[in-house]
């Protein structure tokens, strides 16, 4: 009721929104193509060190996203969290090999300690 009032009995503004059967690449209607956009930031796909690479299944590149979900697939599937603090993630040597040998990392930390095992492309 008060809505009617505050939109002058509008109801257009009050509508549901059209569903489309597949979501349109903004990238690609800004540009008037059809193809989506490359994947930029921590979606992008790089080359990563030997050892983030045979951690994650000795792969040569992997994105930031898919590693870090990788590292934590494997934290929860080996139960290396705290059980006092679950934000704390007690390493094992798999682990310490991408964690600079810490024996304990907060889960914060895990992005931070990442770094160093994505290459730099020009």
């Amino acid at each position: 009721m008060y809505s009617s009032r505050v939109f002058g009995g509008c109801r257009a503004l009050m509508a549901a929104a059209k569903s489309t059967a597949t979501k349109p690449s903004f990238t690609a209607a800004a540009t008037g193509g059809t193809t989506p956009a490359a994947p930029k930031g921590i979606l992008k796909v790089v080359p990563v060190s030997p050892a983030l690479g045979e951690f994650l299944g000795g792969v040569p590149e992997a994105s930031r996203t898919d590693a870090v979900k990788k590292i934590w697939v494997y934290i929860k599937a080996n139960n290396l969290q705290n059980p006092a603090d679950k934000r704390q993630i007690i390493c094992d040597e798999k682990l310490k090999s991408i964690f600079d040998g810490k024996e304990k990392v907060g889960m914060l930390e895990i992005a931070k300690l990442l770094t160093p095992h994505f290459v730099k492309s020009a």
